[in-house]
């Protein structure tokens, strides 16, 4: 079934409100409270069987009945949420939701449209390479609002380490001229050690809807106090259910896990060294959890000269990760101004030259001044 959210003052279709963080009827202004249930967000125990059984479906997109006008609606394969092209209706895809998990928490909108709009005008602004009729593409209706469905996990990580740590040493060498002189010398050594890390909240993100490079620009969303989660805070936006596995999701968080380990072995070798090289790990891994959020991501297009351009906004920090095209004429004009400026350095340095090497017009001495005008 389609869920409609009604007013009960005037019966209008009640949509999430970013400024009052509740449902907000647009035609009389009556505001209804977020319902959870008292519900709290649970960490699930990371398990081989939750591995295996949590998958994306393959999903193919589905007919629906808009409730409010009765338009046939054609609904994408991975969405949750829909305006309806022909009332303008928003309503929310509960069926949907349930055929797969339901998501543990929803982190809502923190900034709304007309704020988004002046972010994405300052961006656009500072792309100096951009051509100039790029600052006049933003249109407000094209702007969307997305929830975008994450897994976050935790672990308690340790990792072994073997690496080599390197300490300088001074010696003293004679050159080709025969000059005594002071090189630094790195003499290697073995070392072995222990680091560890709780991981709170690795964040993966589970849709292949968005450019995941620009995804992890726009990243981290703080997820720590994640409301639980309601079907009230998709009215009035979109919403995409998972297309990567749990197990794939883990695998990915483990990578993120184990760069950062590196790291901390590094760092500790370096305590005691000069220098670092050659860092084995052998990690382990501990009280692993779980949950499926919904996170929220602003995202609009446009098109120039026959080619597709994304921008993504973070739907609660504002932080903006996007494409553009390089204007050719701003980027020739870059070439020539740093060419002028090469040219007068070498003018400027080789002048001084000619005054250290007495290659310009001679200065003599009062007295042989007087000599050579006379004679």
């Amino acid at each position: 079934m389609s869920e409609i959210y009604y007013c009960e003052n005037c019966g209008g279709v009640m949509e999430f409100d970013v400024a009052s963080q509740a449902l907000k009827c647009p035609h009389c202004g009556t505001i209804r409270e977020i319902r959870t249930d008292g519900q709290k967000v649970e960490e699930h125990r990371l398990t081989g069987y939750a591995k295996r059984e949590i998958r994306a479906e393959e999903k193919q997109s589905t007919t629906m009945q808009c409730p409010s006008c009765g338009a046939t609606v054609e609904v994408e394969a991975t969405s949750t949420a829909k305006e309806c092209p022909y009332c303008g209706t928003a309503f929310v895809l509960a069926e949907k939701q349930l055929s797969n998990i339901v998501p543990d928490g929803v982190l809502p909108f923190k900034i709304d449209k007309n704020r988004v709009g002046e972010i994405f005008r300052r961006w656009m602004k500072g792309r100096w390479l951009a051509p100039g009729e790029l600052k006049h593409l933003y249109q407000k209706d094209k702007l969307q609002g997305i929830y975008i469905p994450y897994w976050t996990f935790d672990a308690d990580a340790t990792a072994d380490y073997a690496a080599e740590g390197g300490k300088n040493h001074p010696i003293r060498v004679r050159n080709a001229k025969g000059v005594e002189e002071t090189l630094m010398e790195i003499r290697w050594q073995s070392t072995r050690g222990r680091v560890g890390r709780f991981f709170d909240d690795v964040q993966v993100h589970a849709s292949d809807r968005l450019d995941d490079r620009l995804i992890r620009e726009i990243e981290p969303f703080h997820t720590k106090e994640i409301p639980p989660y309601s079907p009230d805070y998709l009215s009035g936006y979109s919403s995409e259910v998972y297309t990567v596995d749990l197990e794939d999701a883990h695998r990915t968080a483990r990578t993120q896990m184990e760069r950062e380990l590196y790291a901390l072995a590094e760092q500790d070798v370096l305590r005691r060294y000069d220098h670092v090289r050659n860092v084995r790990l052998n990690a382990s891994y501990r009280s692993e959890t779980y949950k499926h959020v919904l996170l929220p991501v602003y995202a609009t297009s446009y098109h120039y000269k026959k080619r597709q351009y994304t921008v993504l906004i973070n739907g609660e920090t504002g932080r903006i990760q996007g494409e553009y095209p390089k204007s050719p004429a701003k980027i020739a004009l870059l070439v020539f101004a740093a060419a002028v400026l090469i040219g007068a350095f070498f003018f400027l340095t080789s002048d001084r030259r000619g005054d250290r090497y007495g290659y310009e017009t001679p200065i003599y001495a009062e007295a042989e001044y007087e000599q050579i005008k006379e004679g």
